[in-house]
């Protein structure tokens, strides 16, 4: 029986689009496989690690009854990539094993039975639904991601906290060391919720949303969020527990500020950071009337020193910042000017962007 017969890319693109939360090795080895249910002419393709799953359907040629079998997702993928783009490939069912045929090559793979997949059983409880354009999301996303935990006992920052409230939709990251904050506006009023998305969701959303305004619906339940985009769903588990207060963490009030170019201030960092240690990340920053300078030392005894320019008058302040956290925040946004604000040495600095309120970014200063 002829599953599906499409050309090379498009049957490859619609693989990558589910497989991403693939694990090549899993403790169940149906995991490792994508479900592919054929219904007449369209066929459902679904992959799971059993927190998140993320389905899609695509019309393919082939034959007109109806199939299901599960087949390893990553073997799938890495046979098309190897296969010419614009030869047109055929899958096809005999028994308990799938060929996949292109030109003169041909692949007999091992398949396991569909009934065996195990699926994400969805809520029943679902909030309501509401959509911001996929671009949207994907800058908010952009913006706050990298101060996500990796690996933190405190399972509730190895993830991104989702606020929808109101008309806006507010997502917030914090390590403990630092927070990114990025704010965007809804079209729709709608009633609060709150809930913590897991790394893997965020990292996966962020690989397939697009840069333009087709939407992407939302909705959150009790311990599930939903996505739909794209003729794709995607289903995933929230992380349980208490996000920390972001508000108390966001500095106010402080009375030395200056504005100074992204680009500049990105560089002279990039520079310094090249002479500190491995395991101690640091940077001297001295801030005077009309200069930011940047100095940072190693173990060999060995140091770089950067000066900016800066339109300054306030308070004369020397704080210690971990260079990368610095780094990660300037190189993911795409301003050319951002705000900095600043207390005194002990206190944490704030990073805004003068034309975007709806970006904060905290970061914690560190003895050197």
């Amino acid at each position: 029986m002829i599953v599906l017969k499409a050309a090379q890319e498009k049957l490859l693109n619609t693989l990558q689009a589910v497989s991403g939360i693939v694990e090549r090795r899993h403790t169940l080895p149906i995991l490792a496989n994508v479900l592919i249910r054929k219904t007449g002419g369209q066929i459902e393709f679904t992959t799971s690690d059993l927190e998140i799953q993320v389905r899609t359907v695509a019309e393919f040629d082939g034959d007109e009854s109806n199939y299901a079998t599960t087949v390893g997702a990553r073997k799938l993928i890495d046979i098309l990539r190897a296969l010419p783009s614009e030869q047109t490939v055929t899958l096809s069912s005999n028994q308990n094993k799938l060929t996949l045929q292109g030109g003169k090559s041909r692949f007999t793979l091992q398949t396991l039975p569909s009934d065996d997949f195990p699926l994400v059983q969805e809520a029943a409880d679902f909030g309501p639904a509401f959509s911001v354009p996929q671009k949207t999301l994907k800058l908010l996303i952009n913006q706050v991601h990298f101060a996500m935990a990796v690996h933190d006992i405190r399972y509730y920052l190895n993830g991104i906290l989702f606020v929808a409230e109101g008309k806006s939709l507010t997502l917030v990251a914090t390590d403990g060391h630092r927070l990114a904050l990025a704010q965007s506006n809804l079209d729709v009023e709608i009633p609060k919720q709150e809930v913590i998305l897991p790394r893997k969701t965020v990292l996966e959303l962020q690989r397939l949303l697009k840069d333009e305004d087709t939407p992407i619906e939302m909705r959150f339940a009790g311990n599930q969020a939903k996505f739909s985009f794209s003729g794709m769903e995607f289903v995933t588990k929230l992380v349980e527990g208490k996000f920390p207060d972001y508000n108390r963490v966001i500095p106010k009030n402080h009375k030395n500020h200056f504005t100074l170019g992204r680009a500049s201030l990105l560089s002279s960092l990039q520079r310094a950071a090249i002479l500190t240690s491995e395991k101690f990340k640091g940077v001297r920053v001295n801030i005077e009337p009309g200069t930011l300078r940047i100095a940072s030392s190693n173990a060999e005894q060995e140091e770089a020193k950067e000066e900016v320019e800066i339109d300054y008058s306030g308070d004369s302040i020397e704080i210690g910042f971990n260079v990368t956290y610095l780094m990660d925040a300037l190189a993911n946004m795409s301003q050319e000017m951002i705000k900095i604000e600043l207390q005194d040495t002990n206190s944490s600095a704030l990073i805004t962007v003068p034309e975007q309120a709806g970006f904060k970014y905290v970061v914690m200063p560190m003895r050197i």
